[in-house]
This record gives structure tokens, sequence and C-alpha cells, in this order.
């Protein structure tokens, strides 16, 4: 278990080290390039990104028990929904520090005027009562409520793709290939939902 662990870790924050040491060498003159042409652009995408596939990795774990039998990976869910959070909080602060350049004046009115902004925010927003109550003694207070205000995480992946499609200019394939994953991942829910149901009126 403790192994186990130690590798998620490892494995979450490895794309945030690499971005770190990448920054690192352009802002210490090491390597100017790395982050690309357009820094900013790479370090808001990458962060986001990592929230993305976080999100989608998190949705995956319950398909995936069911089709395997394996239930290991339940351990990590909330773990993996928490990183998902900080990607995406990081995603939010770069965003904040970088392109507004810590105006926080300008925060309501980006998200009023540039509707992918509003999408990502929110999504952002719902994510935040998710990480608060994901301890066990959040658990134990809501009840069965926690599992209902958790099911708002299939909303806010939907936001996050569409956020994503919303600010791809040309090459759709990657944000089609992560709006299919969320399509497989929700419409085996909704599949074994009604199996359920029709199980339930033999």
């Amino acid at each position: 278990m403790i192994a186990g662990k130690a590798l998620v870790h490892a494995l979450a924050l490895a794309p945030l080290v690499w971005l770190g040491w990448r920054v690192w060498g352009v802002l210490g003159g090491g390597n100017i390039d790395a982050l690309g042409a357009e820094p900013v652009v790479a370090i808001e995408h990458e962060l986001g990104i990592g929230a993305l596939r976080l999100l989608l990795i998190t949705l995956a774990i319950t398909p995936l028990r069911q089709l395997s039998g394996w239930t290991a990976p339940l351990r990590f869910r909330r773990m993996l929904g928490l990183y998902a959070f900080v990607y995406a909080s990081l995603h939010f602060a770069a965003w904040l520090a970088l392109d507004l350049l810590g105006d926080l004046s300008q925060v309501a009115t980006e998200i009023a005027r540039r509707p992918y902004i509003t999408v990502g925010f929110l999504a952002w927003l719902l994510l935040v009562p998710l990480a608060v109550t994901s301890t066990l003694g959040w658990m134990r207070r809501l009840g069965r409520n926690w599992g209902r205000l958790h099911r708002l995480v299939y909303l806010i992946a939907a936001l996050a793709v569409l956020h994503f499609w919303w600010i791809v200019k040309s090459d759709w394939r990657e944000p089609a290939l992560y709006a299919g994953l969320l399509a497989l991942l929700l419409g085996w829910r909704i599949w074994k939902a009604l199996a359920r149901r029709r199980a339930a009126v033999r």
C-alpha cells in the first residue's frame, strides 16, 4: 500500500517536476527554448492538460474495476482526484499570474467576456467543494449526500473537455480524443445504470 501510494505520488508529480525543471531552465538562461516559442501558453496548457488527464484517469477507475475485478486502484481514486484539483488550481493561478499579471480586478471581466474562460472557471469552482469534502470526516458527515455531491465530477470533466476544445483553434485531434474518452467513460456508466434498472424490474 505504501509503495503503491509512493508510485502514484511520483507519477502524478512527474509532469509538474518536468515543467518546473524547464521553467527553471528558461528563467536561469540555461535553456531558453525549453518551453517553446510561447512559454506562457506552454505552462498553462501543460497544467490544464494535467488536470484533465487526472480527471479522466479518476473516472476510468470504476469501469476498470467492473471489467477486471481489480480493486487496488480504488484506494488511489481520491488521491488522483485531489491531484486533478492541484493541477487545475495551478492552471488557474498561472493564468492569473502570467496572463493577467496578478490583476484580480480583471478576473471577473475576463470570465464574463470569454466563454471558454467562463467554462474553465466553472469547472475549477465545482472542483473546490469536491476537494474540501474528500476527507473521511466529510464522508461520514455527508453520508449519502457525499456520493451525490461527488457526481459533480461528471459535469466537471465535461466542462474541462469543452474548455480545452474551445481554446484549440485548428488541430482538434487532441480535444477530440479526450472528448471520445469521456463519452466512453460516461456511456459505460449510463449503460450499467440501465442494466441495473432492467434487472430490478424483472
